[in-house]
């Protein structure tokens, strides 16, 4: 021990440590900003009169202001407010109070109690509604204090009295806004709750306001109470309908709004009926006083009315039928019994001559808005909304009828007829939204075939979008008779022959109107294929569009009618075999007695989706094999399983996107582990050019890949972003390896190493959460060696690089429940045509392109259409908005037109056309922190440095035939 201590205190004393001398620390200047207060006091200190002192008020205006100045510029400015006489100053000086109390970081708080003070002095009554609205501003800035609320709200009701209607309305907006129902207790022990539980009641006093922007305004200060979750009375339901008769319509929309709040709160209440001793439900009767609204003088008064009959789905079934008669229903009077009429008769004291029972009684006066229980204005009230002459007021009917008729399959098959009837309007958008609408509700519907007659009218239309939303309906419409079934048919073929375009869209129609409907085509079979039960007909031609369109319905309408092929003719089960293959979109799978099977399922198919998942899981289950393999071994694994993802991405269309995220994935693992082979980093340089021309278009390939993973594929959580990265990182470091064995010179190696650095640390920020999911892999043994590699030179860092790859373990991929690829298929041009279009060299001809995609992210931004010509030139088309539909979720529809032009020809050649998906890098990047000054503005703002921008190829090319002729001398 003695020893120990002894050598212990000889190396503690005897240790010669050398200092480096320490470098005179440079003298580093600071930059100070002028103080905008200073300033702004120095200005307002040279206006020799009031226009000055507005002029440097403006200037100051268009100037940012920070943080930290804004107290003192307030300062400046309140000083200022209180020496100022004119009014347009003090004006410019409570506006700009407001804009400075929402600069962010600074607590506007400390101000309020300064503007109140100038608020109770103000004699201008614009002036004093402008710092009112900057109160306001104030007050709703986040974090809200509950104190400051109180005082604000008592300061609101201070000046409710005032003269000005502009005074009251700001009043007002400050009630609705900062108002509280339970306000705490003040410090002087003098609740300030009797002023905020008092807000409804105060607030409902200014109904009868003589101004209408103040009525307005008191309406609009309680709807913004019961938005904020506080409650309203329901005694101000009766003052709430009289302003329903209101002469300023801003008022009778406000008043809509607050009749259909108290009927949502308090439906089952029970009000009296004015001038009669009946009783109705409160949800009854604000949706007869609404409906009645329905015909007011204001076009958008009757569209908001129109609008809110939709979302009272706590109306009786008898008043919403009510609404589709002009006539008034004797059900709405409450008729009485024989035994209170006797009673009656008895306790008038009259008699009678007895020829007739109560024949001397007197007659009882009627009054229509009086004694039905429903106000007679009110009746057909979505018959004069969809009469109306304003398009905006029919296109309102039009979607409150879907909203009653989707929760009620009653009053659906009511107002079938009324929304058939919208299809002939005048107005495309009109016709195209009943259509829209008449394919929600077609769940409870049945069309008769004098309503398919009036609806199939519309294929003549000449809108492409009408024709193509009729056909999405007709694919869910149920009918009634065979005869619906033909006359369909019939209209569809006309459809066909009129407009080819719409090939595609009647096919689909047709294919749904036949699965729906098996047993009303089984009568019409032998019609539509032409057979006879004892001659043969002629063979109809396939390359007839109409035929096929027949072949569609009469096979769809086979799958769920088995004795349906027994009346096929031998060339119908020939020409089923080939539409399988070919349209096997359209076709379904039959079993056809007597005659060999037609698979159209595979085993996968047969399975179903849960076994399929079962099949995906344990595929990546042997994925975490790999790490006890030899190299040859592992490769062979990889292959073998990317092959089966790749083949139940075809057999199982639910989870194609997600078999094919993960073949993806492995196919990067693999071109990396054959980049970084043995044999090829165990021999010099020059002596494996070839093998390192291999794995630098290895990391090229794995890098375009992994913007793929991350730009082609939706659903994606955090944890597969991460894996996505990580490979990216992996394919930047061998990109970094292989430049660094074949670049001479230092300055362009430490660049690299530099931006790798960065975008590393990079990586770490944006993934933290993520790190531990990444265990054993690159990013890992990189972040043990992170503390050194800054400091190591470039030739180190690159041979650790290397190591860390080679001896990396392969991440393992979780996938998130839901994972879709996005994908265009291009219909028009088809490409099969061998007529090319000629056109005049120099000049353009227009190319129609129709394609549908799905799951695409933000396809007006991200999808372009690509021209190759022969010559190799190529043009990138950037389509309209305008020229992208929205039929469902997830999907898209592009039709547009590409302009072709090129140099005179000798012969007729090909051009490519394809869809492209365009990515940037900077738009997956986490936004920064920082927060922009006031007054500055975004738009002068550098593109984030290093951004990666390009384009993937996410639909089959299509050629076509194109001829520039020469000009004509």
């Amino acid at each position: 021990m003695a020893a120990h201590l002894k050598k212990r205190v000889y190396e503690e004393f005897t240790r010669v440590v050398q200092v480096p001398a320490e470098e005179v620390p440079s003298k580093k200047l600071r930059l100070c900003k002028p103080s905008k207060s200073a300033a702004l006091h120095v200005d307002l200190c040279k206006a020799a009169n009031a226009t000055d002192a507005l002029q440097y008020l403006l200037q100051f205006a268009r100037k940012p202001v920070e943080a930290e100045s804004v107290e003192g510029v307030v300062r400046i400015l309140l000083e200022h407010y209180y020496k100022e006489a004119d009014s347009s100053v003090r004006l410019k000086i409570a506006s700009l109070l407001g804009v400075l109390s929402t600069t962010p970081g600074f607590s506007p708080d400390c101000i309020v109690e300064d503007v109140v003070s100038a608020a109770a002095n103000e004699k201008s009554h614009q002036v004093l509604a402008q710092l009112l609205d900057s109160l306001l501003t104030a007050g709703t800035q986040p974090p809200q204090s509950p104190v400051v609320a109180a005082r604000l709200a008592e300061v609101a009701r201070r000046h409710l009295s005032d003269a000005s209607f502009g005074v009251r309305n700001k009043c007002l907006q400050l009630l609705g806004r900062l108002g509280a129902g339970d306000a705490p207790l003040g410090k002087d022990g003098v609740g300030t709750s009797a002023v905020a539980r008092d807000v409804p009641s105060v607030i409902s006093d200014y109904f009868g306001d003589q101004d209408p922007r103040v009525r307005t305004a008191a309406l609009k200060a309680t709807l913004q109470l019961h938005e904020r979750g506080i409650k309203i009375q329901q005694m101000i339901y009766e003052q709430a309908c009289r302003l329903l008769a209101d002469d300023y319509e801003q008022v009778r929309s406000a008043a809509v709004q607050m009749v259909w709040v108290l009927s949502d709160l308090y439906p089952e209440s029970i009000v009296p009926i004015p001038s009669s001793n009946e009783e109705i439900r409160l949800a009854d009767d604000a949706f007869g006083k609404i409906s009645h609204m329905v015909s007011d003088g204001s076009w958008m008064v009757r569209a908001q009315a129109a609008k809110t009959l939709g979302s009272m789905s706590q109306v009786s079934p008898h008043f919403l039928e009510q609404t589709l008669d002009k006539k008034l229903m004797s059900d709405l009077r409450r008729k009485r019994t024989a035994h209170e009429r006797a009673k009656e008769l008895f306790a008038s004291g009259e008699f009678s001559s007895g020829r007739k029972w109560a024949d001397d009684t007197p007659k009882e006066k009627l009054d229509t808005n009086t004694v039905n229980l429903i106000a007679s204005g009110a009746c057909g009230a979505f018959v004069h909304g969809l009469e109306d002459e304003m398009f905006e007021v029919r296109i309102a009917a039009v979607e409150a009828l879907c909203r009653l008729a989707r929760s009620s399959p009653g009053f659906a098959e009511k107002c079938l007829d009324f929304l058939v009837d919208m299809f002939n309007d005048e107005i495309e958008e009109v016709r195209l939204q009943s259509i829209h609408v008449l394919r929600e509700i077609s769940t409870h519907i049945t069309l008769r075939e004098d309503q398919l007659d009036t609806v199939l009218a519309v294929l003549e239309d000449s809108s492409r979008d009408i024709r193509e939303a009729l056909h999405e309906l007709l694919c869910c419409t149920n009918v009634s008779t065979k005869e619906c079934i033909q006359l369909a048919l019939l209209e569809l073929l006309k459809n066909l022959s009129k407009y080819p375009a719409d090939r595609n869209s009647v096919w689909k129609c047709l294919k749904f109107l036949g699965s729906r409907h098996p047993m009303l085509v089984l009568p019409l079979v032998p019609e539509l294929l032409s057979t006879h039960p004892y001659f043969d007909t002629p063979e109809p031609d396939m390359d007839d569009p109409a035929y096929i369109a027949v072949l569609v319905l009469v096979f769809n309408a086979a799958k769920s009618c088995p004795t349906m092929p027994a009346l096929f003719s031998d060339h119908t089960f020939r020409h089923y075999a080939y539409l399988r293959d070919s349209l096997s979109y359209l076709v379904p799978p039959l079993r056809l007695p007597g005659r060999k099977q037609i698979h159209g399922l595979d085993s996968a198919d047969c399975q179903g989706v849960e076994s399929a998942q079962l099949f995906l899981q344990q595929s990546l289950d042997r994925v975490s094999t790999i790490q006890n393999l030899e190299a040859p071994g592992a490769q062979d694994l990889l292959i073998f399983i990317i092959r089966d993802l790749q083949r139940l991405g075809q057999l199982q269309t639910e989870l194609a996107g997600a078999a094919d995220f993960c073949a993806t994935y492995l196919r990067c693992q693999l071109l990396l582990i054959k980049a970084l082979q043995e044999k090829l980093w165990n021999v010099a340089v020059p002596l494996c050019l070839k093998q390192n021309v291999t794995a630098t278009a290895a990391a090229r390939q794995v890098l375009e890949e992994s913007y793929k993973l991350e730009f082609m594929y939706s659903g994606l959580e955090s944890r597969q972003v991460a894996v996505v990265h990580h490979v990216r990182l992996q394919a930047k470091a061998l990109q970094l390896v292989l430049s660094a064995r074949t670049t001479h010179g230092q300055d362009p190696l430490v660049g690299a190493c530099e931006k790798f650095l960065q975008e590393m640390d990079s990586f770490h920020r944006l993934f933290a959460a993520e790190l531990p999911h990444l265990r054993d892999g690159f990013a890992d043994k990189l972040a043990e060696a992170t503390p050194r590699l800054a400091s190591r030179k470039p030739s180190e860092l690159v041979n650790l690089l290397q190591t860390s790859l080679r001896h990396s373990a392969l991440v393992p991929l979780t996938l998130p429940p839901q994972v879709h690829r996005a994908t265009a298929n291009i219909i028009e041009p088809t490409g099969e045509s061998d007529n090319p279009l000629k056109f005049t060299s120099g000049l353009v001809v227009a190319l129609d392109v129709d394609a549908t995609l799905e799951h695409v992210r933000d396809p007006h931004g991200s999808v372009k259409v690509e021209v190759v010509y022969p010559d190799g030139q190529s043009h990138v088309i950037h389509p309209k908005p305008g020229d992208f539909r929205n039929p469902g979720p997830q999907r898209h529809r592009l039709i547009t037109q590409v302009y072709l032009s090129h140099g005179a020809w000798t012969e007729p050649c090909q051009v490519e056309v394809r869809l492209l998906l365009a990515y940037s890098s900077s738009s997956s990047s986490s936004s920064d922190d920082s927060k922009v000054a006031w007054g500055d503005s975004l738009d002068d703002l550098p593109p984030p440095e290093g951004a990666v921008e390009g384009t993937i190829a996410f639909s089959k090319p299509v050629k076509v035939f194109i001829m520039p002729k020469p000009a004509r001398r």
